[in-house]
């Protein structure tokens, strides 16, 4: 009787450990579901949004201009944040607020992105903390959750201005 108790638990703990494993990989390597908070991205994604983010782009690559992406905060590694990628390794951008009267640029160096909030006047992003390392992305959001309202791919980048092309 005890050697039999003692094989359920044991074949129970494999299983947990097999399944841990494969929700491990699949919520590191493919993507999972993400509760946005906070007003950075309005008006695209709202507070409370529930999106999809997949993670493969990061590995691969593949994160271009105009994407949103989840990253681990510069100022705090602990969290994560939600923001728009603006420029690209050696892409020029305009550094400044949209409030100031001389505009300034720069260049992102190798192996960083510039990124960006939607809502300009209510985001900390990379005109506060600079340009962020690649390897911070933890993945690109494809579309919205939640409300079902609002489900589907998400929208353009209201400030397509700031992207510069010289």
């Amino acid at each position: 009787m005890l050697r039999n108790a003692l094989g359920k638990t044991f074949r129970f703990l494999g299983y947990t450990v097999q399944y841990g494993c494969i929700a491990h990989c699949a919520f590191e390597y493919l993507g999972g579901v993400v509760v946005c908070s906070g007003p950075s991205m309005e008006p695209t994604i709202q507070n409370s949004d529930i999106v999809f983010s997949e993670n493969l782009s990061r590995h691969f690559y593949c994160i271009r201009k105009g994407d949103i992406v989840i990253v681990k905060s510069p100022n705090d590694p602990k969290s994560n944040i939600c923001k728009r990628v603006i420029g690209l390794e050696g892409d020029k951008v305009c550094t400044s607020n949209p409030s100031d009267f001389l505009k300034s640029h720069s260049y992102v160096p190798k192996g960083h992105v510039w990124l960006e909030g939607d809502n300009l006047r209510n985001s900390t992003d990379s005109r506060c903390y600079g340009p962020v390392p690649y390897g911070l992305i933890r993945g690109r959001i494809c579309f919205k959750i939640w409300p079902l309202n609002d489900f589907g791919f998400l929208r353009a980048s209201p400030n397509g201005h700031r992207f510069l092309d010289d």
